[in-house]
């Protein structure tokens, strides 16, 4: 159960930072910069969020195993994957297909990169903190 919370904890730390700046992308860079530009401006904001939950939740939440580090990583990119298919889906009425197939080819690619990252950033922050 603690591997759960700590997953809950760690997805909602980033979807909410994710949030604020996607509402910001959206509503100021996009117009002026494009889809493609403005994603990737984001995408290194993400990634040092993403860093920050990471390195707290080790610190704080998590224990010495790298299998629950791993876990954490893991069970929190699947609540993002349902997430984005649920705002794909009731608000941008987009097929499942749709919602993780019809990205920018550069940003999109970027975008699952980094959510790789997200995945297996306690992991390496949790390795890198008992080495």
């Amino acid at each position: 159960m603690q591997i759960l919370e700590t997953a809950v904890l760690y997805f909602l730390l980033v979807f909410g930072a994710g949030f604020a700046l996607g509402t910001g992308r959206v509503l100021f860079l996009l117009p002026l910069l494009g889809e493609r530009a403005a994603e990737l401006l984001e995408m290194p904001l993400m990634l040092a969020v993403i860093v920050a939950a990471a390195r707290w939740l080790v610190r704080h939440k998590l224990d010495d195993r790298l299998s629950s580090a791993l876990s954490v990583g893991f069970i929190a990119m699947g609540f993002v994957l349902l997430a984005d298919l649920a705002v794909g889906m009731w608000l941008r009425g987009m097929s499942p297909a749709e919602v993780f197939l019809n990205r920018d080819p550069v940003s999109g690619t970027a975008y699952y990169v980094v959510l790789l990252l997200f995945a297996f950033m306690p992991a390496v922050l949790a390795r890198i903190r008992h080495a």
